[in-house]
């Protein structure tokens, strides 16, 4: 359950409630507005840390990702409704999640030695190259294409509602090609784990990253542990960049057909994977029972797990 926040008081037009996490840029709150129209509603609020409101790649960073999230409207996308700073302290107020993120789905599977049903998996999967698809089309105001990378395809940005919904979220990282320099290669940026090889050598990178990514996720969602693994940091940079996958086979019973989708997904050439994420959601249509994996079985499963009502 999230932390209560001590003395719950208001930021700005927001009563903070309880907190959802904090992590090293920023930290959430579940949040009530107080006042205007929306009184009442309640939203999640992501505040930048405040000893970071001086750095101006940290400031440049945050508030990227507010302009970046107005222009991504999708029923698959993580909502911003809400923008702005107050004394100094700047902040994003999103649509709230009621339910949790596939990080912590994945560690109860693991603690109670649970497997996701294969068709719920490739569900959220799906809707998470559902997500995808949109990201990597967007264009801009005057019809420009964007050319959006996520750059952060990991489990803490997928959310999962207690009514079966998937979204993703967190685009305080994400690149947009038409607008942003890109890094130098000197920064990787993202979570090590589900980082393409073309991100951790510093190349220019394209959609196909994020598709590697979407790959690690449902193989993990299928074995519940990761298809590369090292004793540190730099022995996991080697095997994702030079290692072969884990068998999928050797641990669930899964068709071979579908092990060789996730596989494509996870070619260490960006020209040996899809070319786009409804190509990779087309191929694994093939191996889905639409009837078994739905936004209620989901639902289910996070009620199962959590006990939520």
């Amino acid at each position: 359950m999230p932390a209560p926040v001590e003395n719950a008081h208001v930021f700005g037009k927001y009563e903070l409630l309880s907190r959802l996490g904090k992590g090293g840029m920023a930290e959430v709150f579940k949040a009530r507005v107080v006042s205007g129209p929306n009184a009442g509603e309640v939203v999640a609020l992501k505040r930048l840390l405040p000893e970071l409101a001086q750095d101006p790649e940290c400031l440049d960073l945050f508030t990227n990702e507010a302009d970046l999230s107005r222009l991504l409207q999708h029923p698959t996308i993580v909502q911003v409704v809400d923008a702005g700073e107050v004394n100094d302290v700047w902040y994003l107020a999103m649509e709230y999640i009621d339910g949790r993120d596939l990080g912590v789905v994945l560690t109860r599977c693991r603690e109670r030695h649970i497997l996701l049903p294969i068709d719920f998996a490739i569900y959220i999967a799906r809707k998470l190259l559902e997500a995808l698809a949109f990201v990597h089309d967007a264009k801009g105001p005057g019809g420009q294409p964007l050319n959006v990378v996520h750059c952060d395809i990991s489990p803490s940005n997928v959310f999962i509602s207690k009514n079966g919904e998937v979204k993703l979220g967190d685009f305080g990282i994400a690149k947009v090609r038409s607008l942003d320099k890109w890094d130098d290669g000197e920064l990787v940026w993202g979570k090590l784990s589900y980082l393409s090889p073309e991100q951790l050598t510093g190349q220019i990178f394209d959609r196909r990253a994020d598709l590697w990514g979407a790959g690690t996720l449902l193989y993990e969602m299928l074995t519940n542990r990761k298809p590369f693994v090292g004793k540190n940091a730099a022995e996991l940079k080697g095997a994702i960049k030079g290692g072969k996958p884990l068998s999928i086979t050797s641990s669930r019973n899964v068709s071979v057909g579908l092990e060789q989708v996730i596989l494509k997904a996870l070619s260490k050439r960006p020209k040996d994977r899809y070319a786009t994420a409804g190509e990779f959601s087309d191929a694994l249509g093939q191996h889905f029972q639409s009837e078994i994996g739905t936004p209620l079985g989901i639902a289910a499963v996070v009620r199962g797990l959590f006990g939520v009502k």
